[in-house]
């Protein structure tokens, strides 16, 4: 029998990447699982791609509208709050702080942080009525460790691991478990504008970094822990 069968499941940021690869190693075990983005076309594409065991929900984490109607279709769906949340929707900009837009540095902790808290507030307070669930946090390694022209992305992951801890701490001993996947980097379209391989480069080589499979494979070692244990935190790196 699958490790999930039966259990429903939601990952936002899932049109590509990280998200489109957690979605699909959730659904190839056994979960039915709610895709989500703001990019409708590709997420339609990507639950095409995994077939009957998804749904595309169209959704704008940064607008608490879009999230509350998104989470209605959702319950509509499930028959209530999923079993497993995974909060992955990410925004990476980087740039000197005096030369950074304050529209990118907003764009970047709204949708690092706040988006994850409105996923939460919707389900969670349900999540604990029921008294089962999990809740996944990707992180970065960007939420412990500084970097230069990082401060947009340190800002929301900082809090996002700050909320995290919050979390597990409130949700002890309720039967909801709470995990945090920190990976450095992985190799996905959010470098596309990024300068990875001249030597001033900041950052490392994308030849260099973990591959989207390596993070969904420690969502799936985290979700699929016997309910007794909780994975607190998953620190991922390349060998």
């Amino acid at each position: 029998m699958a490790a999930l069968a039966g259990r429903t499941a939601i990952v936002t940021g899932a049109s590509k990447g990280i998200g489109a690869e957690i979605a699909r190693q959730l659904a190839k075990a056994g979960a039915r699982v709610a895709v989500a983005s703001r990019d409708k076309p590709l997420l339609d594409r990507v639950a095409q791609g995994i077939g009957a065991a998804a749904i595309a929900i169209e959704c704008d984490i940064t607008d608490q509208k879009s999230v509350a109607v998104a989470a209605s279709r959702l319950r509509q769906e499930f028959k209530g709050a999923p079993d497993i949340i995974v909060n992955n929707a990410g925004l990476f900009r980087v740039a000197p702080i005096h030369e950074m837009k304050p529209e990118d540095f907003i764009g970047a902790v709204t949708t690092n942080l706040i988006g994850s808290f409105l996923i939460l507030h919707e389900f969670l307070a349900e999540m604990r009525e029921r008294g089962s669930g999990h809740v996944v946090t990707i992180g970065s390694m960007g939420d412990r460790m500084i970097f230069p022209e990082n401060a947009a992305y340190s800002a929301g992951k900082f809090g996002l691991r700050a909320m995290h801890y919050v979390m597990r701490t409130e949700l002890r001993g309720t039967g909801v478990r709470a995990s945090l996947i920190s990976p450095s980097s992985v190799d996905t379209a959010l470098w596309d504008h990024v300068d990875t391989e001249s030597p001033e480069s900041n950052f490392p080589s994308r030849s260099e970094m973990l591959s989207p499979g390596d993070v969904a494979r420690a969502v799936l070692f985290a979700v699929t822990q016997p309910d007794n244990v909780n994975i607190d935190e998953l620190r991922l790196s390349r060998s």
